[in-house]
């Protein structure tokens, strides 16, 4: 065999070190920006912004919101839930939809679920939807579990490693910590958000001007 049709160990070896690289690295580009998105999770405060060429205004309550003409339209948030049912926010349009990005792993999303179950039972005769998105929960255990200790009847869609709210389009209001919370308003649009957790109170004066539309 000629010196030119000879592959040493080393070049063979080389070549596939490379190509599982590659793969590896297109592998983990879904990953990673899970894992971006979820850098600020579980935190007591949040930050946003209405600067540049987005349309949403951030209030001193840390409370961002659009106008209604400004809005963009909620992704697609459909799937399994916590109970193992199926469940699509579509399906409520026409009513106002509250999001809720929780972790059962999260102090303050412990903090604020007595008080959203409570807001819930107040609002659900007057339309308004609650829906939460469970997530980094690595089995739907903790969250059940969750659930049943602070007496949360809403529906919960299972989101273990993100990938829900990586649907929502970049420099909209957006999820981007644990606990989230947004609102849609009656035509399925992102009418306020808010990173960080909410007081009964808060969360009030969220849905207040959403629900009084028409």
């Amino acid at each position: 065999m000629s010196a030119a049709t000879r592959t040493s160990p080393r070049s063979t070896t080389g070549i596939r070190i490379r190509s599982r690289r590659a793969a590896l690295g297109t592998a983990g580009i879904a990953g990673a920006a899970v894992a971006a998105l979820l850098l600020s999770a579980c935190t007591s405060g949040g930050t946003s912004g209405g600067g540049g060429n987005t349309n949403f205004v951030l209030g001193k309550d840390g409370i961002a919101t659009a106008d209604k003409g400004e809005r963009a339209a909620a992704p697609d948030l459909s799937g399994e839930t916590v109970d193992g049912k199926q469940l699509d926010v579509a399906a409520y349009k026409g009513q106002v939809v509250v999001l809720n990005v929780w972790g059962s792993w999260c102090p303050p999303c412990r903090a604020e679920a007595s008080g959203f179950e409570k807001v819930f039972q107040d609002l659900k005769g007057q339309g308004v939807q609650f829906v939460g998105i469970n997530t980094r929960d690595t089995s739907t255990s903790p969250a059940r579990a969750f659930e049943k200790q602070y007496g949360v009847s809403y529906q919960s869609l299972y989101d273990p490693t993100g990938k829900l709210m990586l649907r929502f389009a970049k420099g909209t209001l957006n999820p981007q910590a644990i606990p989230s919370t947004l609102v849609l308003d009656r035509d399925g649009k992102i009418a306020a958000r808010s990173l960080s957790a909410l007081s009964e109170e808060k969360l009030r004066k969220m849905i207040s001007p959403v629900l009084a539309e028409k």
